[in-house]
């Protein structure tokens, strides 16, 4: 078993509760651990073998084009996405920071961890 981490993944976007942030945008740093079987991929040496990350990290800019309210409710769409299209992976951890939030004063970034385990269904 591998991991297979895209870290300090940097947007602009849209997402947040207050109007003027679904207007004029902010920064945000998202980080992603996949968990995957990688023995293949170790043996072979081949692309095929193992989970593209370029094609991961497309799954996670274009999530990151759709706006959402909550860092929760967007961090959950990008799991669900990368479910979806790599079945592969058998447990995800995800964090997204909103970086220099608008709360009132200086915040470097708030931030929401979201993990899920896949292939264990009921």
């Amino acid at each position: 078993m591998g991991i297979i981490a895209l870290e300090q993944m940097e947007f602009w976007a849209y997402h947040g509760c207050f109007e003027e942030e679904q207007v004029i945008g902010t920064r945000f740093m998202v980080d992603l651990e996949l968990s995957v079987d990688t023995l293949r991929a170790e043996e072979s040496d081949h692309l095929h073998d193992t989970v593209n990350y370029q094609a991961v990290y497309r799954v996670v800019k274009k999530e990151m084009e759709t706006s959402s309210k909550l860092l929760e409710h967007l961090g959950r769409r990008i799991l669900e996405a990368i479910h979806s299209k790599f079945p592969s992976v058998t447990h995800a951890k995800i964090k997204i920071a909103k970086l220099n939030p608008p709360l009132g004063g200086k915040i470097g970034s708030v931030s929401i961890t979201l993990m899920d385990e896949y292939g264990c269904e009921e």
